[in-house]
């Protein structure tokens, strides 16, 4: 009965840590993840030769790296998806702490690469990008303050966990990155969402980012740049809006052909922000409908496993994990298709960067983790109101 019930799994006492992680995981997730990795590195090889050529290096110098960063990536994937939840929990503990002190310290010692962004630290051989793997620990501790805010005589976790929410979202604002900032709300919103917070309160969230927003329109000129962009009904054909919009429509259902495509050579972040773009064009619609299904899949696979969790942490965690993933890639593409202002936001394990790469890979991990089959008790502890 438990097991219909909850689809738990049996027990076996000194298994083998790779059999067991075999049998327990979710395998349709993880191949997912793996043909997303084989496509960004396929677009890769369209997009970035053209980059490569105007700033002095081998045509397939972004290629190798994005192979390189995403070989680190799967490899923390995989070994995250081993682990326990609790030391998940409690290295994501460690982490979301580094990342916290590298985020506040980047107006001191961060760059922008000219972008207009202080978001980086420079490393000389590459660049690192705190925010990145802010959130996978931010959504892991948060989670975890959630939950235990409903044990008995537990600690204010909903106020602490809203408080450290607020001072990310400042330190973001002032990069400014307002789209990890609204990623991050977005994140913490879910997790009190599935906590069980009251209608009104998140009605009243929802107004205060709307706020928030209008007060960022008054007094940022970068973020009131981007949303007229976004709000003029003419497109400007030499922007990078223009670029992806053309290409996008010059792709049609079947694409012009592989290494056929132009918007590579106009757009500088082709390889990056808009390498939805390059599919779109060179392989067509047909391309990004799979793309759209595979990330599909990864949310609601890891969503519906998660409802049969009894443990209140790893279902926010998981939740949290889950929903930010996918919402990111749906930013990506909104963006791309014009549904969005421009957020400078990468498509996970598709476009290229190592920050981007190798935080995904820690955040899908600890998905994985979180989703694996697991006993869940008797049914009469259920009943008793244990386990």
């Amino acid at each position: 009965m438990t097991e219909m019930v909850y689809g738990a799994v049996q027990d076996r006492r000194g298994e083998p840590i790779l059999p067991k992680w075999w049998r327990t995981i979710d395998r349709w997730t993880m191949s997912c993840v793996l043909i997303l990795f084989v496509i960004g590195l396929l677009l890769g090889l369209a997009s970035s030769p053209p980059l490569a050529g105007r700033n002095g290096f081998d045509p397939f110098h972004y290629v190798e790296r994005q192979a390189l960063f995403g070989g680190l990536a799967l490899v923390a994937m995989l070994l995250t998806s081993m682990m326990s939840p609790t030391l998940v929990r409690r290295l994501a503990i460690l982490g979301f702490l580094a990342s916290f002190v590298a985020l506040a310290f980047l107006p001191v010692f961060g760059t922008d690469f000219g972008k207009g962004a202080v978001r980086w630290y420079s490393l000389g051989f590459a660049s690192l990008q705190p925010s990145e793997f802010l959130k996978p620990g931010f959504v892991v501790v948060a989670a975890w303050l959630l939950a235990a805010s409903q044990e008995i005589n537990g600690p204010p976790g909903r106020l602490w966990s809203f408080a450290l929410c607020m001072a990310i979202v400042a330190m973001l604002v002032m990069q400014p990155d307002f789209g990890q900032a609204c990623l991050i709300l977005f994140g913490w919103g879910v997790m009190y969402f599935v906590a069980g917070a009251p209608m009104l309160l998140l009605v009243s969230m929802a107004g205060a980012v709307v706020l928030g927003g209008m007060l960022a329109y008054s007094n940022s000129e970068h973020f009131a740049r981007r949303i007229d962009g976004f709000l003029n009904q003419e497109v400007d054909p030499t922007t990078q809006l223009g670029y992806a919009t053309n290409a996008i429509r010059e792709g049609g259902l079947f694409g012009v052909g592989v290494g056929e495509g132009q918007v590579k050579w106009s757009l500088p972040d082709a390889h990056t922000d808009f390498i939805i773009a390059v599919a779109a064009e060179e392989y067509g619609l047909i391309l990004v409908l799979i793309i759209i299904a595979l990330y599909s899949l990864i949310v609601v696979r890891s969503l519906l496993r998660l409802m049969r969790e009894r443990d209140m942490f790893i279902r926010l965690a998981g939740t949290g994990l889950a929903c930010m993933f996918g919402v990111q890639a749906m930013i990506n593409m909104g963006v791309a298709v014009r549904l969005l202002p421009a957020k400078g936001m990468t498509l996970p394990f598709v476009s290229y960067g190592g920050s981007s790469l190798i935080a995904g890979g820690i955040a899908v991990g600890m998905l994985l983790a979180f989703t694996r089959s697991r006993p869940q008790g008797e049914l009469g502890d259920i009943l008793r109101g244990r386990g």
